[in-house]
């Protein structure tokens, strides 16, 4: 957590206040929400080998206990992807190339190349899940950086599970994937946790999302937004802990700012402490 953030991550305004401070996995951690657009986000943070490092070596250990893909970590993957694609077939109605960033261990491949019948690419730092994935039978590279190297392709269809919140400069990246990997008429498709109902803040999120700020990122990095929704599958059957977003070309735009941003994270957390407490079996599982 050595690196020093001076300007926001949507906006690049310096303006700044502290808005949460915790221990997330042994480490204590502070978030701050930008005074110009709303957005919240971790400062320190770790720079970029450490970073690298962590994706590489530290996080599934950390986050699951093992770095190799354990059952249940699977099983819940399964179901996301599953989840995912109720989704995205009310949205997208074919799929010739797909790539999914985080692709784990590549169920999600699976799922939509079942569906869909298209090429699926995978892009995973984590050795042993790609690993997994590779023996699945699908193409994946440890990074992005690998894969341009080694396939010119573009793709129509572009998936991002729980991926946003750990880059450093999300309007920069999906700006690049707008510019250089997707179609013109290609779709993006992108999960978060929600700001307002997840517990959002953890060592590994570099910033934590809102309806309003998760369709900024987009604007800024030039997507129009196709369809929102918010949803707790498959931990929840009634808490709205995510945010799936669908998105598509479109033009370069600066929305307004986010307001109040304090005030709905309290409120939103005190709803989701009062929705587990009264309807425990349908808010977690």
């Amino acid at each position: 957590m050595s690196e020093i953030v001076k300007e926001g991550p949507l906006c690049k305004s310096p303006r700044r206040k502290r808005l949460d401070q915790r221990v997330s996995r042994g480490i204590q951690i502070t978030n701050h929400v930008c005074l110009t657009c709303g957005a919240v986000y971790l400062n320190p943070r770790m720079d970029a080998g450490e970073l690298e490092t962590f994706y590489q070596e530290e996080y599934r250990r950390l986050y699951h206990g093992d770095a190799k893909p354990l059952e249940d970590a699977l099983a819940v993957q399964q179901e996301r992807a599953e989840a995912f694609l109720l989704f995205v077939k009310t949205n997208v109605s074919s799929i010739d190339r797909q790539l999914d960033i985080g692709s784990s261990g590549g169920l999600l491949l699976k799922v939509f190349q079942e569906q869909f019948g298209c090429q699926a690419t995978g892009i995973e730092p984590g050795q042993a899940y790609r690993d997994y994935a590779n023996q699945q039978g699908f193409t994946t590279y440890a990074s992005l950086e690998e894969m341009k190297s080694k396939n010119g392709a573009r793709f129509d269809f572009i998936s991002m599970s729980h991926v946003l919140e750990h880059l450093p400069d999300p309007v920069e990246y999906l700006s690049k994937l707008r510019d250089d990997l997707l179609v013109e008429n290609g779709s993006l498709f992108i999960e978060v946790p929600n700001l307002y109902a997840h517990e959002s803040f953890e060592v590994a999120h570099l910033v934590s999302y809102s309806e309003s700020t998760l369709r900024s990122v987009l604007q800024r990095a030039g997507f129009k937004v196709k369809a929102i929704v918010k949803h707790g599958k498959p931990h929840s059957e009634i808490l709205p802990i995510y945010l799936s977003i669908i998105a598509q070309p479109g033009e370069h735009v600066a929305p307004p700012a986010e307001r109040f941003v304090s005030f709905k994270r309290k409120w939103g957390r005190i709803k989701t402490f009062i929705i587990s407490w009264l309807w425990p079996k349908k808010a977690w599982r």
